[in-house]
């Protein structure tokens, strides 16, 4: 019954009960990312996704991307884009969370760069 009232209200966590409605009568299948988020599209050319976990719009990879906002890439179908060494995996956008990045989180408050001409 939980779940029931999370697919109604909750639009954060996955997909909402009408998202879910459009999805099955109008939606069709269009492929599945290494995330595992399910892309869609309808007969009007209108495309959407629906995410695994929590909605977080940084996991789309590049070549989903570029699909969604009807904009061609080079890759040719089937054809895997490659890898460098200097690519990092992804990690989800952190802000807001006990993990988020504070730059002067480490650093003493007293401890200034500079001196102050009045005392």
């Amino acid at each position: 019954m939980l779940t029931f009232f999370k697919k109604i209200f909750i639009w954060w966590n996955q997909d909402t009960f009408g998202t879910r409605l459009q999805t099955i009568f109008f939606g069709k299948l269009v492929g599945k990312d290494n995330y595992g988020n399910k892309y869609y599209q309808n007969k009007n050319g209108k495309r959407w996704v629906i995410y695994v976990d929590e909605i977080d719009a940084s996991k789309i990879p590049p070549e989903w991307y570029s699909w969604m906002h009807h904009t061609p890439n080079n890759l040719q179908n089937n054809q895997k884009p490659t890898k460098h060494s200097w690519q990092k995996p992804h990690k989800p956008n952190l802000t807001g969370t006990k993990k988020a990045y504070y730059p002067n989180k480490n650093k003493n408050e007293n401890s200034k760069k500079y001196k102050t001409w009045k005392n």
